[in-house]
């Protein structure tokens, strides 16, 4: 109960006397941006199962790079790149549903990377399981630009891609009437999707990046109905996330990056039972009157 008891302490000390600390919230709130942005046309348009694929996806072309020795954010583009590119030809070629061929090559793109990591030259796995889990506490100035860069990037995207995107969202016929390219748009939307993956992992790690890009969307979605407000309130719910889930993890010595990712579903679970009581305190409302 130190929050309440010692609120400085608990809230305010752990980052006015420690920079890990500072840069981890700098970091976090940029990751949030980045993935709310994003994320809100992944719950809108029920993308959530391109998305988790997605962020898997990125998997083998990290382990490579990490064996090799090239920057891991370049291996987990190429893949990102590398799977968006199996999607769209499958979808081309195929009579199959869109799910069954993302969860062909998610499959696919998966033990691939469990191979790879499995193999001796990936024997050290000290810093391909920071990859997988995160390590927001650890990142350096340089991470922090790469991804207040990625934030610029989905920013600049979304308002580009807006009015595509949301008369797409609701009717891509009307869409591919009035000339805006819903194929495009698609695949633009699909590369900011992995510039947020990529741009994410090394702060809350990849294996609970999906949780950023789908929870603070989905409970924003319940509260307002504008797609603009959505992206806010997503915004504001990722950093109240954040901030308490790298407190948790300050105090209680636990993995920052799994806190942060699981304070962000609790909330989700905390918008949508105040949802339930409000529709149901509503509706006894109008049955008496």
């Amino acid at each position: 109960m130190g929050f309440l008891i010692d609120p400085w302490n608990w809230w305010i000390e752990p980052f006015s006397g420690n920079e890990f600390m500072r840069d981890a919230l700098v970091a976090g709130l940029l990751t949030v941006i980045t993935t709310s942005l994003v994320g809100t046309w992944v719950v809108l348009r029920g993308m959530s199962f391109l998305g988790d694929a997605l962020a898997h996806g990125v998997l083998p072309g990290i382990a490579i790079a990490f064996i090799i020795g090239v920057d891991t954010s370049i291996g987990a583009f190429v893949a990102a790149a590398a799977m968006i590119g199996g999607i769209t030809l499958i979808r081309r070629h195929s009579p199959l549903p869109d799910d069954t061929s993302i969860g062909v090559l998610f499959v696919g793109f998966l033990a691939l990377a469990v191979v790879i990591m499995s193999t001796q030259r990936a024997s050290y796995t000290g810093d391909l399981n920071r990859f997988l889990f995160g390590s927001i506490t650890g990142l350096d100035s340089g991470d922090i630009t790469r991804q207040a860069i990625a934030a610029a990037i989905a920013l600049i995207g979304v308002i580009v891609l807006y009015r595509a995107l949301l008369v797409m969202t609701f009717d891509e016929s009307l869409a591919r009437m009035l000339g805006l390219r819903p194929g495009l748009t698609q695949g633009a939307l699909l590369m900011l999707l992995a510039v947020s993956i990529v741009a994410s992992f090394e702060s809350v790690g990849n294996l609970l990046v999906f949780a950023f890009l789908i929870a603070p969307p989905a409970a924003a979605s319940l509260v307002v109905k504008r797609v603009p407000m959505i992206m806010v309130v997503s915004i504001v719910f990722g950093s109240a996330a954040t901030v308490v889930g790298i407190l948790i993890s300050y105090h209680h010595r636990s993995a920052a990056g799994a806190s942060m990712a699981l304070c962000s579903v609790v909330l989700f679970f905390i918008v949508l039972a105040a949802t339930v009581v409000r529709k149901s305190l509503a509706g006894r409302r109008m049955a008496i009157a």
